[in-house]
C-alpha cells in the first residue's frame, strides 16, 4: 500500500466524518434523524452517488458494523438507571423475546407470498427486520428533545438494548437450516438459543463485575480508565461469542453493571464512551451506505413499501399489543411503543450474514432489509415527537439546565463536581448559595459571573447567567437537578396546564379529598388514602399516569419507589 493511498483513504475517511458531524448542527431544526443523514452520508459517497466510491466488502462491514454496534450497547447500558428497571423490565424483555418472534413471523406470512420465497427464506427477511435497533432508539429518544414517561422511555430503551440477540439468533437458526435442512431441527435450535442467552447472560453480569473491581483498584492514569473500560467492554464481547453466547447481550449487561455501580472516574468514562458511541454509530452507518447501490433498491420498492407497511402497520403493533397485554399497559402508550419500532443498523447488519454464508437470494435480502430500514428512519422517525405530544405522552421538561460539567474528584469514588447555569426564569436568582435547599452532603464551591470566579465574600445574591459548582454525591444529582431546573414563565405555565392546577401529597385522605371537591367517593373504606387509590389501579405508577375521579384528573406529580409522593389535580374547564 503506496503512502498516497494511505493519505487519500485517511482524507476521505476524515471528510465521511466531518460531513456527518456538521450534520447533526442543521438536522435539529429539521427534524430529521440523525442517522438517516449518516446513511445518506454513505450512500451518497458510494458508487452511484458523487462520491464515486466503490465498496462491496461484506465481511469488512459486518466486523465493522459488529465492533460499532458492540461500543453502543455498552455505552446505552451505562446510561440505563437501575431503576428504569422497575417499570420497564419485564414488558421489555417480553418484546425483545416474543415480541421479536411474532414480528418476525407475521413479516414473514408477507414476504413469502409477495416475493415467491420458500417460507424459511421469508421467515429470514422476517428475522433480519425483526428487532428495533439500540443505535435509532437512544439517539432519536436522546436527541429528539423528548422527555416521555418513565415506563414508555424505560420499556423502548431496554427492549431496543436486549433484542438484538433474538434477532440474531433467529437469524442465524434460519440460515443453518436453509443450509442444512435435513440435520437442523426444532431442538437445536432450542439448545442454540438456550446457550446464547445464558452465557451472554453470565459472562455479561460477570465480566462487568470483574470490571468495575479493575477499574476502581488499579492504578491508572486519567487518560487509561475509560480505554479500560472501552476494551474491558469489546473483551466481554468478544468472549462470549467465541464461547458460543451472545455478545450484544453480554456487553449490553457489563454496561448496565458498570453505570449502576460507584466507579472511579465515571464522569470521564461517560464523556469518552459518549464521544466514542457517536464515532461508532457514524461510521456504522456511513459503511452500511456504502455497501447499498441505490440503483439496485429500484428493483425492490414496490414490493419494499408493501412490507415496510406490514412490518410498521400489522407485524410490530400486533407484536406490541399481545406482548404488553399482560401488563395493563394505557392504549396511548401502547400505540406509541408501536409506532417507534425503529429499524436501523441491526437489519442492515443481520443482511450480510446470507452473503457470508453464500445463500442465493443474498443480493434480494439485504436490499429488502436496507430499503425498510430507510423507510422506518424517514416515517416513524421524523414522527417521534410529533406523536408523543398527540398522545399526551411528552411529560414537560424542566429546562432549566442549559449547563452541566461533571469532573471527578481525585482519590475518592461516588463524588464529583458539577456546574449549572442559571437560567433568566430560574427560581434561584436572588436567592444566596448558603440558602440553597440542596442535600446536606453538597457544598457549593464556586460561582463564576460574567466570565470572571468571583471570591466568596463577593458571591451576595445568585444573577441569572451566573454558573454554581457544587461537590456532590453521585447518588444525589437527581435531587440536585430538580432543584436548579426550578423556573418561572412558561415552563411553569405548561407543566401546570399537563398536571393541574393544584398539587397535593398523595397522604392525603381519600375522603378528605372527596369532601373538599365534591366527590363520590370510589370505596367506601375509611383512612384510604390518594396513594393506595392510585397504586390499586397502577402498581407501578410513574410521572405523568392518570386516574379520574370523579369531574377531576389525578395526576402522579413525582414518585419514590412504587408509591406517588405528589399528585397534580385537573379540574374540569
Amino acid at each position: 500500500m503506496s503512502l498516497d493511498f494511505s493519505s487519500h483513504l485517511i482524507l476521505l475517511a476524515a471528510l465521511l466524518f466531518l460531513v456527518s458531524i456538521l450534520a447533526t448542527v442543521l438536522t435539529p431544526r429539521l427534524g430529521v434523524p440523525l442517522l438517516l443523514i449518516f446513511l445518506l452520508v454513505g450512500m451518497l459517497a458510494g458508487e452511484d452517488g458523487p462520491g464515486g466510491i466503490h465498496f462491496n466488502n461484506y465481511p469488512l462491514a459486518n466486523l465493522a458494523a459488529t465492533a460499532a454496534l458492540a461500543v453502543v450497547l455498552f455505552d446505552g447500558g451505562m446510561r440505563t438507571p437501575l431503576h428504569s428497571f422497575r417499570t420497564g423490565l419485564r414488558p421489555a424483555l417480553m418484546l425483545a423475546s416474543f415480541g421479536v418472534l411474532i414480528t418476525a413471523g407475521a413479516t414473514a406470512l408477507f414476504c413469502t407470498w409477495l416475493l415467491k420465497l420458500s417460507p424459511a427464506e421469508g421467515f429470514l427477511i422476517g428475522a433480519i427486520v425483526a428487532s428495533t435497533d439500540a443505535a435509532a432508539v437512544f439517539s432519536l429518544l436522546g436527541g429528539s428533545a423528548l422527555s416521555l414517561n418513565e415506563r414508555v422511555a424505560s420499556a423502548l430503551e431496554i427492549e431496543s438494548g436486549t433484542n438484538d440477540p433474538m434477532a440474531i439468533f433467529l437469524t442465524l437458526a434460519t440460515i443453518t437450516y436453509l443450509q442444512m435442512p435435513d440435520s437442523f431441527g426444532i431442538w437445536d435450535a432450542l439448545r442454540l438459543l438456550f446457550w446464547q442467552m445464558s452465557a451472554g447472560a453470565v459472562l455479561g453480569v460477570g465480566g462487568g463485575w470483574l470490571l468495575v473491581r479493575g477499574l476502581n483498584r488499579l492504578r491508572l492514569g486519567d487518560s487509561m480508565v475509560p480505554l479500560l473500560a472501552l476494551f474491558g467492554g469489546l473483551a466481554i464481547f468478544g468472549l462470549t461469542a467465541l464461547a458460543g453466547g451472545s455478545g450484544f447481550l453480554a456487553v449490553y449487561l457489563a454496561g448496565i453493571f458498570l453505570g449502576n455501580r460507584a466507579l472511579r472516574g465515571a464522569a470521564t468514562i461517560r464523556r469518552f464512551h459518549d464521544g466514542m458511541a457517536w464515532m461508532a454509530q457514524i461510521g456504522m452507518f456511513v459503511i452500511l451506505g456504502l455497501l447499498v447501490s441505490p440503483r439496485q433498491l429500484e428493483g425492490v420498492m414496490l414490493p419494499g413499501l408493501v412490507l415496510s407497511a406490514v412490518l410498521i402497520l400489522v407485524a410490530r403493533p400486533a407484536a406490541v399489543f399481545l406482548s404488553l397485554a399482560p401488563f395493563k399497559f394505557p392504549w396511548r402508550e401502547q400505540l406509541y411503543i408501536a409506532w417507534v419500532g425503529l429499524r436501523g443498523s441491526v437489519p442492515i447488519v443481520l443482511a450480510t450474514y446470507p452473503w457470508l454464508a453464500g445463500l442465493p437470494n443474498a443480493q434480494l435480502f439485504f436490499n429488502m432489509a436496507f430499503f425498510i430500514v430507510l423507510v422506518s428512519l424517514v416515517v416513524q422517525g421524523w414522527t417521534v415527537a410529533p406523536l408523543a405530544r398527540l398522545l399526551g405522552l411528552q411529560v414537560p421538561a424542566t429546562s432549566a439546565r442549559i449547563h452541566r460539567d461533571d469532573i471527578d474528584l481525585p482519590g475518592q469514588q461516588g463524588y464529583e463536581v458539577v456546574s449549572y447555569r442559571l437560567p433568566s426564569n430560574s427560581k434561584l436568582i436572588g436567592v444566596r448559595p448558603k440558602q440553597l435547599p440542596i442535600p446536606d452532603v453538597s457544598r457549593v464551591i464556586c460561582v463564576a459571573r460574567r466570565g470572571r470566579v468571583l471570591h466568596y465574600r463577593d458571591w451576595g445574591e445568585l444573577q441569572a447567567g451566573d454558573y454554581i459548582s457544587l461537590l456532590a454525591a453521585q447518588t444525589q444529582l437527581d435531587a440536585l437537578d430538580r432543584v436548579f431546573e426550578a423556573v418561572h414563565g412558561e415552563s411553569e405555565t405548561t407543566a401546570r396546564r399537563y398536571f393541574g392546577e393544584f398539587t397535593v401529597r398523595a397522604d392525603v385522605l381519600l375522603a378528605d379529598l372527596c369532601e373538599a371537591y365534591g366527590l363520590r367517593q370510589p370505596e367506601h373504606r375509611p383512612g384510604k388514602t390518594i396513594a393506595e387509590l392510585l397504586q390499586k389501579h397502577l402498581p407501578h405508577p410513574v410521572v405523568g399516569d392518570r386516574l379520574r375521579l370523579g369531574d377531576i384528573q389525578l395526576v402522579v406529580k413525582e414518585v419514590q419507589g412504587d408509591r406517588p409522593t405528589l399528585i397534580g389535580l385537573r379540574l374540569p374547564h
